[in-house]
C-alpha cells in the first residue's frame, strides 16, 4: 500500500481540528484530517444537550472560514446580555448596547458546529479528510518527517503532526510533552430545559457554594444548562426522577425563570483542568483541549481552541509566503509563545474564580459580592472587560479580528 505525503496531519477532526484545516486554506501546504468517528449525528430535531458559548471573535473567524450562514440558517442562539449573580448576594450585568454591539455572542450546539466544518472540510479539494481513520502508531524518522501508520494498515508521512484530539491526545504523547493537571471534584451536569418564563435573551449565571449554574438561552425559548457541582451531589441529581430533579434546579436558578416545565437529556461529565507543559516540539504541535483544558464557568473552552487554531494558521501562511519553513521549529514556537501565556492566565483566572465561588467562606463571600457591586457600578471597568471576553481586545489573530 503507497504511502501517501502531506505538510501536515491534524488528528482528530472535531471543531478545533476541522477549523485548523479549513484557516490553512491559504498556506497552500498539502493538509490531512484524520477523524475516527466522522461527522456528528446532529439533527434539527433535537436539541444537543453540549453546547458551547462562542464569543465575537469565534464568529468572525467562522464567518471567514465559510460556515457561520451555515450555522445561522441551521440554529444559533444569540444572546444580548448576562446576569451573573451569587447566591449570597452581589450581582453583575453585562449588555451589548454598553459595547455599541447587537450581540454579546451565541450559544451553538457542538454536534451542529462539528457537522458543519467536517461538511465544508470534506467538500474542499484544497483539503483530504480521512474518516473514519485512526492513527496506531507515530514516529519521527531521520529525514524529518513524521511516519503515521492507521489501524487499517494505511501509511502516511507528515512534516507537522497537530494534536487536536481531545485531552487525551495521543499526539501529545507520542511528542513526548508532558503535562500538569488537576480535578475539582465536580462534574458538570448538563440539560435542555423550559422554564415557565421566557429567558429574554439573556445568558444567566448563579454562583451556589457548590459550583456555578449557567442559564444558557436557546433559540427555541428553552434553556441549556450547565450545573457545575460536587461528584455526589451531581450523582444523586443524575438518578432522581424529573419532579424531584426539577425542584432542586428551581431552587438553584433562585426561580429567576419560575418552575420548571420540561427538561431533557440530562447527562453529566467530570470537570479537571488540564495544561501542556509545551506546545510544540520538532514535528509536533498541540491546539484545543489537547493543550489546555479550563473549568467551563467562563464558557471560554472551545474559543481558546478557535484562537490556537487561527494562530497557528496565521503563523504557518506568514512563514510560507516569506519563503521560511512554514512547519520548521522556529514557526511552531512562535506559535507556543502567543498562544500559551493566554491560555495559562485564563486558566489560573479561572481556578481564582473557583476559590473564590465555589465555597461558604463569609470572608470570600464578601470579597466576591463587592467585586461585583463595584464591576456593576463602574462602567469604564465593565467595559473594558466585557470588550476583552467576547473577544474585542487581546492579541488576536488576524482572522479573529
Amino acid at each position: 500500500m503507497a504511502e501517501r505525503a502531506f505538510d501536515i496531519v491534524i488528528n482528530g477532526g472535531g471543531m478545533v481540528g476541522l477549523a485548523l484545516a479549513l484557516a490553512l486554506r491559504p498556506s497552500g501546504l498539502r493538509v490531512a484530517v484524520v477523524e475516527a468517528r466522522g461527522a456528528a449525528d446532529w439533527s434539527a430535531g433535537r436539541m444537543d444537550n453540549r453546547v458551547s458559548s462562542l464569543t465575537l471573535a469565534s464568529q468572525r473567524m467562522l464567518q471567514r472560514l465559510g460556515v457561520w450562514s451555515t450555522l445561522a440558517s441551521a440554529r444559533v442562539s444569540p444572546f444580548e446580555a448576562i446576569h451573573a449573580w451569587d447566591a449570597g448576594g452581589g450581582r453583575v450585568r453585562f449588555h451589548a448596547g454598553e459595547l455599541g454591539e447587537p450581540w454579546l455572542g451565541h450559544i451553538v450546539e457542538n454536534g451542529l458546529l462539528q457537522q458543519t466544518l467536517f461538511a465544508v472540510a470534506s467538500a474542499d479539494d484544497r483539503l483530504t479528510v480521512l474518516a473514519p481513520a485512526t492513527i496506531a502508531a507515530a514516529s519521527p524518522d531521520d529525514a524529518g518527517q513524521v511516519q503515521l501508520r492507521l489501524e487499517d494498515g494505511r501509511r502516511l508521512s507528515t512534516r507537522l503532526l497537530v494534536g487536536a484530539d481531545g485531552a487525551r491526545s495521543a499526539v501529545r504523547d507520542w511528542a513526548g510533552i508532558g503535562v500538569r493537571r488537576h480535578g475539582y471534584g465536580q462534574q458538570g451536569l448538563v440539560a435542555t430545559v423550559r422554564f415557565a418564563q421566557a429567558h429574554g435573551l439573556v445568558a444567566r449565571q448563579r454562583f451556589l457554594p457548590g459550583g456555578p449554574l449557567a442559564l444558557l438561552p436557546l433559540a427555541d425559548g428553552r434553556c441549556s444548562i450547565v450545573w457545575s457541582q460536587p461528584d455526589d451531589e451531581a450523582a444523586n441529581r443524575l438518578a432522581m426522577d424529573d419532579a424531584a430533579f426539577h425542584r432542586q434546579l428551581e431552587a438553584a436558578a433562585g426561580e429567576v425563570l419560575g418552575v420548571v416545565q420540561q427538561s431533557e437529556s440530562r447527562a453529566g461529565f467530570p470537570l479537571r483542568a488540564l495544561h501542556a507543559e509545551r506546545y510544540v516540539s520538532p514535528g509536533f504541535a498541540l491546539v484545543g483541549d489537547a493543550a489546555h483544558v479550563i473549568h467551563p464557568l467562563a464558557g471560554q473552552g472551545v474559543n481558546l481552541g478557535f484562537l490556537d487554531a487561527a494562530a497557528l494558521a496565521q503563523l504557518i501562511g506568514e512563514a510560507a509566503a516569506a519563503g521560511r519553513d512554514p512547519v520548521g521549529l522556529a514557526t511552531l514556537r512562535r506559535y507556543e509563545r502567543w498562544r500559551r501565556g493566554d491560555n495559562a492566565l485564563m486558566q489560573t483566572t479561572m481556578d481564582g474564580f473557583h476559590w473564590l465561588f465555589s465555597n461558604r467562606d463569609p470572608l470570600r463571600r464578601m470579597a466576591r459580592n463587592i467585586g461585583f457591586e463595584l464591576t456593576d457600578r463602574l462602567p469604564p471597568i465593565k467595559r473594558r472587560l466585557m470588550a476583552h471576553a467576547v473577544g474585542l481586545r487581546g492579541d488576536l489573530p488576524m482572522i479573529a479580528r
